[in-house]
């Protein structure tokens, strides 16, 4: 089998579209970077000339759409300058100069002829290595018809690639337009898309997907991304889980409490997923804690991702059981993340956790609570197929994920979880609250576990200041 040959590549400027494209952009090549206003596209073609400023390239931003102004705005909103990066401001009214003093009409093929001039005699006397062409929108405009439109860029593209320079075009989507860019993705090497979209409720949603790029096996599909100031686009991409390890003897994970580590058969096996579910007050967020304490107490890195619970009702619920984890936190053994609701996507989150354990060898990560989590995506469904991909991640990496999982109602009644998420646990521990004689008693069970044995009985649960203990499930005394 013939080795596959490995092409030149340029950076994006964006690193996650670096690792989504595996490495970058291939060198000296047509790009087009399609999206609605707002979608990002400047932000990005100022971070791809910037990318080449830092290789010692030289860049050149044609624009036909935007003042040398409104991009220096835009750099200075991220803190970022334009030294380096030659800006040509051209229009196609204004390009016309002595031709429009001689006719009275100004034709389609002058605009045009006039437009391609100016914009060749400025790639000529600069010679960039790099170039953002912005945008395609008011050359489709003067053009007036596709056949045109297809014939001027495919004699701009030959015009750059006798210069080698990698170019990235442009193309706003409006809404309402009779186009949609399938009439140039033939020409360009590669097409990237910029996609954002507002739901009923909560910020926008931004997504990037890699539509074509010839001969490289990107990772097709959309993949999350934001803007943010002072990073400009940041791109999140989905993970993809590595190959599995070497296969070697689980490690036991203890609880620090025996009775509760026989109901696991000896404990919880790393490189597995816990789902913890249960109802209001059952000690589902204590299970967690417990975990976490035992973990750190054998000098092993904890991270927690809180998605309703505060930091510091995290902490004193902690203290309350005897379970100090502040110093933890301050040594940075302990990392916890507290999000607010709609503030992150799936994607993101997926990458913090990645990161975060990589940096840390961490051997616990936490969610709590995933139904909290859930419950801040549009899609949950949609979401609770994302998040196999990190589980998975995390199980290879050998870890021990916990997944707090709420049900609804109290006592017993009208139990139910919104979406099923059963199947992404090797284990499962429900916790149940129930009556007896005017008390109300917690009750504890191991009803999965994949991997080896585990205890059916159904135990008692106690949760008190002096800590967490579980004992054998006697009912009183019938009066």
């Amino acid at each position: 089998m013939t080795e596959r040959k490995k092409q030149p590549v340029v950076s994006s400027g964006i690193a996650g579209l670096d690792e989504i494209l595996r490495g970058g952009l291939p060198a000296s090549n047509f790009y087009i970077v399609q999206g609605d206003p707002g979608a990002g596209k400047t932000t990005a073609a100022l971070q791809f000339l910037r990318a080449g400023v830092a290789a010692g390239e030289r860049c050149i931003y044609v624009s036909l759409s935007q003042t040398a102004a409104e991009l220096q705005a835009i750099a200075s909103s991220h803190g970022w300058t334009l030294d380096g990066i030659r800006v040509e401001e051209l229009s196609a009214s204004e390009t016309l100069s002595g031709a429009a003093d001689q006719t009275i009409f100004q034709t389609a093929d002058l605009r045009l002829d006039e437009t391609r001039k100016a914009i060749e005699r400025a790639i000529e006397e600069h010679k960039p290595h790099r170039l953002v062409y912005d945008s395609l929108l008011e050359i489709r405009l003067i053009t007036g018809d596709t056949p045109r439109f297809r014939r001027e860029l495919i004699g701009f593209k030959a015009f750059l690639a006798k210069r080698g320079i990698v170019a990235v075009l442009l193309d706003t989507q409006t809404s309402g337009g009779d186009h949609n860019g399938e009439e140039i993705e033939g020409i360009a090497h590669g097409v990237i898309r910029l996609d954002k979209s507002l739901e009923d409720y909560g910020g926008v949603r931004r997504r990037v997907e890699v539509s074509k790029m010839r001969g490289v096996p990107f990772a097709d599909g959309y993949h999350d991304m934001a803007i943010r100031e002072g990073e400009g686009v940041v791109v999140f991409p989905r993970i993809v889980p590595g190959s599995p390890a070497e296969v070697t003897k689980p490690q036991l994970i203890k609880s620090g409490v025996a009775a509760l580590d026989e109901m696991f058969g000896g404990g919880q096996e790393s490189g597995t997923i816990t789902l913890v579910i249960g109802q209001s007050g059952t000690g589902k967020s204590t299970m967690s804690s417990l975990y976490a304490t035992a973990a750190l107490q054998r000098s092993e890195s904890v991270a927690l991702f809180l998605f309703e619970e505060r930091l510091e009702t995290f902490f004193r619920r902690s203290e309350g059981l005897g379970m100090d984890l502040r110093q933890f936190y301050k040594d940075g053994q302990l990392v916890i993340y507290d999000f607010s609701p709609n503030e992150i996507s799936p994607g993101e989150f997926g990458q913090i956790v990645q990161q975060v354990v990589s940096r840390n060898n961490t051997r616990v990560v936490v969610i709590d609570s995933f139904t909290g989590y859930l419950n801040s995506l549009p899609h949950r469904e949609k979401a609770v197929l994302d998040i196999q991909s990190l589980l998975k991640h995390l199980a290879r990496a050998d870890v021990l994920t916990m997944l707090i999982v709420a049900q609804h109602g109290l006592l017993g009644q009208n139990v139910g979880i919104d979406v099923d998420v059963s199947f992404l646990g090797d284990t499962v521990l429900l916790l149940r609250m129930s009556e007896h004689e005017g008390r109300l008693r917690r009750n504890i069970t191991v009803v999965k576990k994949r991997h080896g044995p585990h205890d059916l009985d159904v135990r008692e649960l106690f949760i008190a200041s002096s800590g967490v203990s579980v004992v054998a499930y006697n009912p009183l005394p019938e009066t």
